[in-house]
C-alpha cells in the first residue's frame, strides 16, 4: 500500500473545514458583520502599547494611534517599557508631553506584566486595547471596532491583521497567510470560536479583564490564554474584519520558525495542559467541537503529512534507481520528455484533492483581501504560500512537538 493513502483522511478534514468556512462566509450571520458600519460611540478608551526593545519602529507605531479617527479628549495612549536594553526607552520619552499619551518605564517582567501595568493606569477606560509596538494603525480602525461591544456578551473584538509594506518574499508570503487569517477569523468569529486575540489591536472591556483576573503569561502567548479564559467565564470574541493593523513579521526562514515555534507551543501547551475541558465540549459551542480539535489535528496531520511525502519520495528515487540500474543512461533521460502531453500526467486522487484545497486556499485569501479592502498585490505572495508554506510549516510543527514532550522552554525572542 502507498505512504500516500495516509494523507487522505488529512486532505479530506481540511477539505471540510475550508469549504465550511466558504458556506459559513454566506451565511446570515457573517454577512450581518460585514454589514456593520463605522461607529457613532466614542467611550473613553485606553490603548496599552508594551514595548521590549522596539526602538526603531515604536514611534511610528504611536504616530499611527495619534492620527486615529477618535476624539482626543476620550482616548489615552499608555506606552509601557518592559526594561528595554536599547534606545526604546529614550524614544519613548520624547512623547512625554503629549497630551494623549502616558510613558511608563518599569522592570522586565514580561509582556503580560506590561499589559497590566497600563490597564491598571487606565481606570477612566470603559474598554482597553493592545497594540505591539512593530504595528500600525489605519486612522479608521477603532471606528471600526467599537460598534461590536453594543452586544454586552462580547468582551474583546479583534482586528484585520496584515503584513507591513511586505517587500521579501518571506513577508509577502507571511501576508497571503495573514489576509487568509482575515476571512478565518471573521467567519470563525460568526459562530462564536475564536481562540486568540492577536497582540495587534485587540480590545477588550477592562470590567472583564479585571474580573477574570488579568494577564498571565499563558506559555508566553498571553493573548490566546486570555482568550480561552474569558470564554470559559462566558464572553465572546467578535471580529472586525476592516479594522486594518499592519505589523512587521521575520525577515528569515529560522526567525520565522523561531516565531511560529512559540505561537504553536503556546497553543498546545495552554489547551492540553490549561483548558482541556472545553475539548469537544458542547458547551463552548463551535470553539470546544471544532476549532480546538481541528487546532490539534492540524498539528498532527502537518507533521504526518510531510514525514509521508518525504518518505514517498525517497521510496520513488529508489525505486527509479532500481528499475533503471544496468539501462543506458540515455535511456532514462530527458529524451523522454522532449515531446511533453498533458496526457501522461498521473490524475491522482491525492492529486486532485491537493488541487481543490490549494484552490479554496487561494479563494479564503482573495475574500479576505476583499472584505477588509486591505491594499496592495497578493500574487507573489499566494505564489510563495502555496509552494514553500508547506515545506516550511512542518519545521516549527516538528519542533513544537519536540519541546511539548520534553518539556523544554525557549526564550520569547
Amino acid at each position: 500500500m502507498s505512504l500516500e493513502v495516509l494523507t487522505y483522511p488529512f486532505l479530506f478534514v481540511a477539505i471540510f473545514f475550508e469549504v465550511f468556512l466558504l458556506v459559513t462566509f454566506l451565511s446570515a450571520p457573517a454577512k450581518t458583520r460585514r454589514a456593520q458600519t463605522l461607529s457613532t460611540k466614542t467611550p473613553n478608551i485606553a490603548i496599552i502599547v508594551p514595548c521590549w526593545n522596539e526602538e526603531h519602529t515604536i514611534k511610528g507605531t504611536v504616530d499611527s494611534l495619534l492620527a486615529l479617527d477618535y476624539p482626543q479628549e476620550n482616548l489615552t495612549i499608555v506606552l509601557v517599557d518592559d526594561g528595554s536594553t536599547d534606545g526604546t526607552a529614550k524614544v519613548m520619552d520624547t512623547f512625554i508631553g503629549t497630551p494623549q499619551v502616558t510613558v511608563i518605564h518599569k522592570e522586565n517582567g514580561g509582556k503580560h506584566s506590561a499589559v497590566n501595568l497600563g490597564i491598571e493606569m487606565s481606570p477612566q477606560a470603559e474598554f482597553v486595547g493592545c497594540l505591539d509596538a512593530d504595528s500600525f494603525v489605519a486612522p479608521d480602525a477603532l471606528r471600526e471596532i467599537i460598534g461590536y461591544f453594543d452586544d454586552p456578551k462580547v468582551g474583546a473584538v479583534t482586528a484585520a491583521m496584515s503584513v507591513h509594506e511586505p517587500k521579501l518574499w518571506i513577508e509577502k508570503m507571511q501576508h497571503a497567510d495573514y489576509i487568509h487569517g482575515i476571512t478565518l477569523r471573521h467567519v470563525i468569529s460568526s459562530l462564536n470560536g475564536l481562540y486568540v486575540t492577536p497582540g495587534p489591536f485587540s480590545f477588550y472591556r477592562r470590567d472583564m479583564i479585571l474580573s477574570v483576573g488579568g494577564f498571565h503569561k499563558g506559555h508566553n502567548t498571553e493573548d490566546l490564554e486570555m482568550a480561552l479564559r474569558m470564554q470559559r467565564a462566558g464572553f465572546l470574541i467578535e471580529n472586525a474584519p476592516r479594522a486594518r493593523v499592519y505589523t512587521k513579521t521575520p525577515k528569515s526562514i529560522p526567525a520565522l520558525i523561531k516565531q511560529r515555534t512559540r505561537w504553536t507551543t503556546g497553543f498546545l501547551r495552554n489547551v492540553i495542559y490549561d483548558y482541556n475541558d472545553m475539548i469537544g465540549n458542547p458547551k463552548f459551542g463551535t470553539l470546544g467541537i471544532i476549532m480546538l480539535p481541528l487546532g490539534l489535528l492540524a498539528n498532527v496531520s502537518g507533521i504526518l503529512m510531510f514525514v509521508v511525502i518525504i518518505a514517498q519520495f525517497i521510496i520513488n528515487i529508489v525505486k527509479r534507481y532500481t528499475i533503471t540500474s544496468g539501462v543506458p543512461l540515455s535511456y532514462t533521460l530527458m529524451p523522454h520528455f522532449t515531446e511533453f502531453s498533458w496526457f501522461y500526467v498521473p490524475l491522482t486522487a491525492l492529486l486532485v484533492l491537493s488541487v481543490f484545497t490549494l484552490t479554496c486556499g487561494v479563494a479564503i485569501m482573495l475574500l479576505g483581501k476583499k472584505i477588509s479592502k486591505t491594499p496592495g498585490d497578493l500574487f507573489i505572495g499566494i505564489v510563495t504560500y502555496l509552494f514553500l508554506y508547506g515545506f516550511i510549516a512542518p519545521f516549527w510543527l516538528i519542533r513544537s512537538a519536540y519541546d511539548l514532550f520534553t518539556g523544554t522552554r525557549r526564550a520569547w525572542r
